[in-house]
């Protein structure tokens, strides 16, 4: 049975984008509904909270600096290591009832990250490139934006729209970014169970490691899987929890499973008997992950050039 361990007190109304800066040794990972953006050392137990607004959703270290990009409502923020929030540049502009959601750097650099309307039901959302040219959309008819990997050897970028139930893939260049052939790769199968939740059992947020497996967070199911990169599910590991977000490898090798988690949609006497529901967890998953990227320089001189938002 798999190691899940609840080290840390605090709780999260919305974790999620767990990021392992390995330059500084910590976790990087937000609280979406209370816009903030924390800075954990799991070794020291330095932990520290920097306000982001609004719906800060992601967080991804900045190459050759101590800087962070994240994503607040339609935009991209550079936070600095004083916690000062830079000016918000516009990725979505007019479009007060959707937000940015995940978002990572693949391998090159580049940054992805997808939107969602606040309300979750219509695929009227997009998934984004910002690479050294500027921000592209990628894909359209998006509802809900979710988990990004990338697995190089096999030339594969993996992506999950929540609501579709799925994880795809797609072909990926990595010299240009440039993706095609999306297709499903595993579809999400649960029980109902949704702990408060009214839209079931979800793919959510989702990571790669060493060995080319995809390991998913499965929010209303209380689970993390994990598949083989012939979409076969190999592991499930069960979770103290019903709605867990996101997940990432971190640590000194790598072999930690850091897991975000949610109390959202939890009604007042549902938190009761959920005490470990918006903690951090931690899991001894037996395998290595592989490094997090980081934002390349040029990526965020891109950034820099995009319009701020009025």
């Amino acid at each position: 049975m798999t190691a899940v361990d609840v080290p840390w007190t605090f709780r999260c109304e919305l974790g999620e984008g767990p990021h392992w800066d390995a330059t500084r040794g910590r976790l990087l990972f937000v609280d979406i509904n209370a816009q903030l953006l924390h800075r954990l050392d799991p070794v020291s137990g330095d932990h520290r909270v920097v306000p982001v607004a609004p719906y800060v959703s992601f967080a991804i270290p900045i190459a050759g600096t101590s800087d962070t990009l994240c994503a607040t409502q339609g935009d991209l923020v550079v936070v600095g290591a004083d916690g000062n929030v830079g000016a918000r540049r516009v990725i979505e502009s007019g479009r007060p009832a959707h937000r940015l959601n995940d978002g990572k750097a693949d391998p090159a650099g580049r940054v992805w990250c997808g939107s969602m309307g606040i309300s979750e039901r219509r695929p009227d959302s997009s998934l984004h490139r910002i690479d050294a040219n500027g921000a592209q959309v990628v894909l359209d008819g998006i509802t809900l934006s979710n988990g990004l990997a990338w697995d190089l050897e096999r030339e594969r970028m993996y992506y999950i729209d929540s609501p579709t139930g799925r994880v795809d893939v797609l072909r990926y260049d990595h010299a240009t970014g440039e993706v095609e052939d999306r297709r499903p790769f595993v579809e999400i199968e649960g029980d109902g169970v949704g702990g408060g939740s009214d839209i079931g059992v979800i793919p959510d947020g989702m990571t790669i490691d060493a060995d080319g497996c995809v390991w998913v967070a499965v929010f209303g199911g209380g689970q993390l899987r994990r598949f083989d990169p012939d979409g076969a599910l190999m592991t499930a590991v069960d979770l103290p929890v019903a709605h867990p977000t996101s997940v990432a490898f971190g640590g000194p090798d790598l072999s930690t499973l850091f897991v975000t988690t949610s109390r959202h949609r939890l009604s007042i006497e549902e938190r009761a008997t959920s005490p470990m529901a918006g903690a951090l967890l931690v899991v001894d998953a037996g395998v290595r992950g592989r490094p997090a990227a980081t934002v390349a320089a040029p990526v965020l001189a891109a950034i820099a050039q995009l319009p701020v938002h009025a």
